[in-house]
């Protein structure tokens, strides 16, 4: 976006000069310290337009660097291996083209999308099913292992559904001495349609999505409404005496724990308040909406706690019309109150933006050593040190932060209406601004903080 590039930084450097646009805080009170992720999704009648609109907050521990990555479509040979995060599995023939927003020490991802208008994002859950400390796939690895083979959400979840029962899942879900091990809900969506799918261990139940608003929040979900299931998950569930196999089956019901860890109790808060975020704009959800939703703290959706905070946040806009393209926005760094959702269009030869790749430690990565997490490396990223020292400014000097968040707030306002006209026809991007979009947009926020 070259040729805009100097318009919107100039719009971005410019203090407001009439009244403040909106804070966007919405008073849905979560009293409990969440300490996961959120996952939503719209689509029609609850979405403004004949969109599909998906967002994810990425809640980690707080000081967790998260980068943003693209990886083109690739061929790779019969019987090739790839390197998960832990260990080595069959590699596809074919892979998509990818955007990943993920914890900069491993290979999969939080959330992402790929070049055919698919998205995922995953959630940490807890089960009766008892986690496994072997290193196997992480949900995020299942993450970006089903962007890269699925072409659309239900064969995506194909994938997901298919590598888990093939390796299982498990491992440490932190680059931390301490474990921090658990299963996996993901949300997966496209054009057309959504699917949330909950699993426990390699046990997995889905449900489709076909209209309205969906989210999930660390906890089983899907009840007797499951549109697609492991083939053995109920018999398994008679022979552990969870279900006596008789009347309707209810996934959440019978693998969810008794006892609940205030994890997830923390996290039902969270999911009311974002049902009930989504039921009170109903019919006029667009990506606005869910960056607004993504960025409330009085909810506990935007999570900033001593440590816990959301260290990435996506929003995707899938339109219902196949000749329109898909925008995806990532902030690739924390806390969505006060970060830039930057767009990003998949077309050919897509400008490298090495401002928000974290540094390559190659073999002597902690994560590649043995025993591993020994030692800490700095993963700070350009655009993630210089987001730091706003977010300090922010905190120590009440006027500051008042001018800076009326700055950010502009910026983003010019980027969402670039990217409503661009869909609506009547802004054009030419390809090579297309293919700088990301870059310009990252550059530009660069710029504003310096």
């Amino acid at each position: 976006m070259k040729g805009h590039r100097e318009t919107w930084a100039d719009h971005c450097k410019e203090q407001w000069s009439g009244d403040p646009p909106p804070s966007g805080r919405m008073a849905v009170s979560c009293p409990l310290v969440p300490c996961s992720c959120d996952c939503f999704v719209s689509l029609p009648p609850a979405s403004a337009t004949r969109e599909v609109i998906f967002g994810k907050n990425s809640d980690r521990p707080r000081d967790e660097v998260q980068e943003v990555v693209y990886f083109p479509a690739g061929c790779h040979a019969k019987g090739t291996k790839v390197q998960c995060t832990y260990i080595e599995i069959d590699q596809a023939e074919r892979t998509h083209a990818v955007i990943l927003s993920r914890p900069a020490w491993l290979w999969g991802a939080e959330m992402g999308a790929n070049e055919h208008g698919v998205c995922i994002g995953n959630e940490g859950v807890w089960t009766k099913e008892p986690v496994g400390e072997d290193e196997a796939l992480l949900g995020m690895d299942l993450v970006r292992l089903g962007l890269e083979r699925g072409s659309s959400a239900h064969e995506a979840l194909g994938v997901i559904a298919a590598l888990l029962e093939r390796y299982s899942q498990g491992g440490n879900c932190k680059e931390q001495l301490t474990p921090f091990i658990y299963h996996n809900t993901f949300l997966l969506a496209d054009r057309t349609e959504a699917w949330v799918l909950e699993t426990a261990g390699q046990f997995w139940a889905a449900q489709r999505i076909l209209e309205g608003a969906r989210n999930i929040s660390n906890q089983l979900s899907i009840g007797t409404d499951i549109s697609a299931e492991h083939i053995g998950l109920r018999q398994h569930a008679q022979k552990q005496g969870w279900w006596s196999g008789e009347g309707e089956f209810s996934f959440k019901e019978v693998f969810s724990l008794i006892h609940q860890p205030v994890r997830m109790e923390a996290a039902k808060a969270r999911y009311c308040a974002g049902q009930q975020l989504l039921h009170q704009y109903s019919g006029r959800i667009t990506a606005e909406t869910f960056i607004t939703i993504l960025g409330d703290k009085a909810s506990g959706i935007c999570v900033d706690s001593e440590g816990f905070r959301t260290t990435g946040s996506m929003v995707s806009i899938l339109p219902q019309d196949p000749h329109l393209p898909c925008i995806h926005f990532f902030t690739a760094t924390p806390d969505p109150s006060r970060s830039i959702f930057k767009p990003f269009i998949f077309v050919p030869n897509v400008t490298s933006f090495q401002q928000v790749r974290s540094p390559d430690f190659g073999d002597k990565d902690p994560i590649k050593e043995t025993p591993r997490f020994q030692s800490q490396v700095d993963r700070r990223h350009e655009l993630y040190k210089q987001h730091q020292l706003v977010l300090e400014t922010m905190d120590h000097n009440k006027g500051e932060c008042k001018r800076l968040q009326e700055t950010m707030q502009e910026c983003q306002l010019l980027i969402l209406e670039a990217m409503k006209n661009l869909l609506e026809g009547s802004f054009t991007l030419k390809p090579q601004e297309m293919a700088d979009l990301f870059y310009d947009s990252v550059a530009t926020e660069l710029k504003l903080y310096k």
